[in-house]
């Protein structure tokens, strides 16, 4: 009996190896937001696999598994200690969040086109990128995201009246610390105060049961660069504005409200009048659309490339 062989077969591709691109299909490259890391996306990105679409969730330099846990903001917390400890975040600038996410979009763009995605303050470094590089990027996508026209961040921003209707300024007792000294805002999301935990979730995630608030609060890192929230994020009409864009309105965000939203939106609109937002809505809080996933990646599959 002649025994049975394999025909041959080429060898797996390896890591270090070329990977042939796979033409037409966009991948999404995700941006979190202040304080915030990739795990964030981990919802959005299944439903995203399941509709046959790529993603990649970025951590931003000193984010997600590089992030700074102090002892002292274990438990028992030493809130005095950790008041004054040195941040690691507080050298990253924009432009440093900036260049990790570009590395990504020049990376996996050789496969298809790229859909940019941020989500709050994750707003500045898209807009960074396709400043930089607009030839890499077919589509961005804010989800209630700062993105700079007239005023330069959103410190700046925070001081006109479409900021009103935040409720983050109750939150200033979570923060630990000097800012001006650290170089970075400190909160301290494992506060158990009651009436400080009633406050946050008030302004990020009003709509959604306390079991999910506390989930979503106990995968956030406590620091964030003042470098990156006080840079000139400012977009240029030459470069980003010739990139098609979209942004998702939440109308329930009391931590970037509604107003502010629609102001960013009609400044770029004003900026580039030929290639204006395409604006979707949701009736969602500054985190909720985390939890209406799949509402989310279905938008972002049915976007035009």
């Amino acid at each position: 009996m002649t025994p049975h062989t394999e025909p041959a077969t080429e060898p797996a591709a390896t890591p270090s190896g070329p990977v042939p691109p796979i033409h037409g299909a966009p991948t999404f490259v995700l941006v979190h937001g202040s304080g915030s890391n990739s795990f964030m996306w981990a919802p959005i990105q299944r439903e995203l696999a399941l509709l046959g679409h790529r993603s990649h969730a970025v951590d931003l330099p000193g984010h997600g598994f590089d992030a700074q846990y102090s002892p002292a903001y274990q438990a028992p917390q030493d809130l005095d200690a950790w008041a004054v400890e040195p941040s690691t975040l507080a050298g990253v600038t924009l432009a440093d969040n900036v260049a990790e996410v570009l590395e990504v979009v020049r990376t996996v763009e050789r496969h298809g086109p790229v859909v940019l995605v941020g989500a709050s303050l994750g707003g500045l470094t898209i807009s960074g990128v396709a400043d930089r590089a607009p030839e890499l990027v077919r589509r961005l996508v804010y989800i209630s995201a700062w993105s700079c026209v007239r005023r330069a961040n959103p410190i700046e921003y925070m001081a006109e009246p479409e900021f009103a209707d935040n409720l983050l300024a109750p939150l200033a007792a979570l923060n630990v610390g000097d800012p001006g000294v650290l170089g970075v805002g400190r909160a301290n999301y494992r506060s158990a105060d009651p009436e400080l935990l009633a406050a946050l979730k008030a302004a990020v995630l009003a709509e959604e049961d306390e079991a999910r608030f506390l989930a979503f609060l106990n995968i956030l890192q406590p620091d964030e660069s003042l470098a990156v929230m006080t840079a000139d994020a400012t977009v240029d009409a030459a470069t980003w504005g010739t990139v098609p864009r979209s942004y998702l309105r939440l109308t329930g965000d009391r931590s970037l409200p509604i107003a502010m939203q629609d102001r960013l939106i009609a400044e770029a609109d004003a900026l580039t009048p030929d290639n204006p937002y395409d604006v979707h809505t949701m009736d969602a809080s500054h985190v909720g659309f985390v939890y209406r996933a799949r509402e989310v990646a279905a938008l972002l599959a049915g976007l035009s490339l």
